[in-house]
């Protein structure tokens, strides 16, 4: 790599990719806290992993400008491993994962994400845009809905004044970084009682250190964190790939996929060594960065190492920034990272393609695993186009009265939404002197159309009716080769 690609990849613009990096560690800290709460573990765990994953990313990884660390899609994952076994195997668990990541990596898996729709992702954006705006809901609102008061909504509303007013003034620091430092300043001077960091949890004041999970290196121990692990690698590398796309979108460049995988399964291969829990890449720190001018990998580094620095260094001052201020930075990442347009492409956009992005954030928001939604946005992704191709296919037939055999033409895409069609247009009362099926116009995808290929020719043959075959290309030949029984010696029609 020339020395003009690796400043580009590394860092365009250092300033602004420093300033960047500080904003995200800042954001990071409550959200840190709060996933190692919801996993059932110390808050440093969920800080080690933090700053382990994003460090580790940064230089491994396959997407410039995107901010990876402990979440709360893993987070989850891990509440009854913990509440069952322990802290040692939820570290095992993550080493696992890890091992795991760099094993979907060797496979090229990364590459499965072509098979992504448009649709999916647009659904998958604005259901974590708006999970992302209802996690702050708790800070916004108390036990029963109760208002926490004005003086919490005058202050997220003068940071979200702060963070869109400023960038019309100058964008020489990013605004999100301006609107912490100024609304803490003036919480520590007034004395107001806001709900802070400090609340939070407990920071770490000791740097992470390398330890190895105090547990049987055996099978029953395999059994316990394999369930868990191949769950965690799985929402990992699933939303980390997603929100690559996204930084993809947003700054017009390409990431690794297959890269991003390794980097992800090396990040959590070391969170698991010095004392954290599984993490994957985050859509909100991410667009945080990008928003705040991040484009390189020093962003990302340079957050993971201040975060530590803010924790074990400035503790006492980390503690003392308001949650209203980080809430007004949080909802300007729902803000800017919900696709508004795709409310106004709902009755534009094909039927199909409106029905699969509302899926995609139904389920998502319906189970809080993303994961379910993805899958469920990708199976109905594949049904809808399975029907459109199958609106192409049609088999016509022609009868040659001078010889009395009749010639079926296929056209189309043969698999298994049309095997069911192509067997029906075949008329075995008939009784032709042949039949010949061309398939010039055709193609076999997969078994059940070359299983429906059997089925027609053998029943054919079963009433003495001689058929050829003419046209097949050579893809569809090999397959009906390997795979078809017409052709084999003995072959008969099935229940006879």
């Amino acid at each position: 790599m020339s020395l003009s690609n690796l400043r580009a990849e590394w860092s365009p613009n250092i300033t602004r990719d420093l300033l960047a990096g500080t904003v995200v560690a800042l954001a990071l800290i409550p959200e840190a806290i709060a996933f190692s709460i919801i996993a059932g573990v110390d808050p440093k765990v969920g800080l080690y992993a933090s700053f382990c994953i994003a460090v580790v990313t940064a230089i491994a990884g396959g997407r410039p400008a995107m901010i990876s660390a402990a979440t709360g899609a893993t987070a989850v994952v891990m509440v009854s491993l913990v509440r069952d076994h322990g802290i040692n195997y939820l570290f095992a668990a993550t080493i696992l994962t890890g091992l795991l990541q760099l094993v979907a990596s060797a496979l090229r898996l990364g590459d499965l994400m072509r098979f992504v729709s448009r649709s999916v992702v647009t659904g998958f954006v604005n259901a974590l845009a708006i999970l992302i705006f209802m996690a702050q809901l708790p800070e916004l609102f108390g036990p029963g809905w109760q208002p926490m008061g004005w003086p919490v909504y005058a202050m997220v509303a003068v940071g979200l004044g702060i963070i869109y007013l400023l960038p019309r003034l100058t964008t020489a620091v990013p605004s999100p970084l301006v609107a912490i430092v100024l609304l803490t300043v003036f919480s520590m001077a007034t004395g107001m009682d806001f709900h802070k960091v400090g609340d939070m949890g407990a920071l770490p004041s000791e740097l992470p250190f390398f330890a190895w999970p105090m547990v049987p290196l055996n099978l029953d121990t395999l059994r316990i964190i394999l369930p868990y692990a191949l769950t965690l690698a799985m929402v990992g590398l699933l939303e980390s790939l997603m929100t690559a796309a996204i930084i993809d979108e947003m700054t017009d460049t390409d990431s690794n996929k297959n890269r991003e995988c390794a980097g992800q399964g090396l990040g959590n291969i070391t969170s698991g060594l010095f004392g954290g829990m599984a993490g994957c890449a985050m859509i909100g720190q991410s667009v945080i960065n990008v928003s705040s001018g991040g484009r390189g990998r020093l962003s990302c580094l340079w957050a993971g190492v201040f975060l530590l620095f803010l924790i074990v260094v400035l503790g006492p001052w980390v503690k003392q920034i308001p949650m209203p201020a980080l809430v007004a930075v949080m909802v300007m990442v729902s803000i800017n990272t919900f696709q508004w347009r795709s409310l106004r492409t709902l009755v534009t956009h094909p039927r199909s393609s409106s029905v699969v992005m509302l899926a995609t954030v139904a389920v998502v928001l319906g189970t809080h695993d993303l994961a379910k939604g993805v899958l469920v946005g990708v199976v109905l992704s594949g049904l809808f186009f399975a029907q459109k191709i199958s609106r192409f296919f049609g088999v016509e037939s022609v009868l040659d009265e001078a010889t009395g055999i009749r010639t079926y033409r296929v056209t189309g895409q043969l698999f298994f939404a049309t095997a069911e069609a192509f067997h029906g247009a075949f008329d075995f009362r008939e009784a032709p002197q042949g039949v010949v099926i061309d398939v010039h116009a055709a193609h076999f995808w997969d078994i059940t159309g070359i299983n429906a290929l059997d089925r027609v020719v053998l029943k054919f043959r079963h009433h003495d009716v001689p058929v050829e075959i003419i046209g097949m290309n050579e893809a569809s030949q090999t397959m009906v080769d390997r795979l078809a029984q017409h052709d084999k010696p003995g072959a008969v029609m099935a229940g006879h």
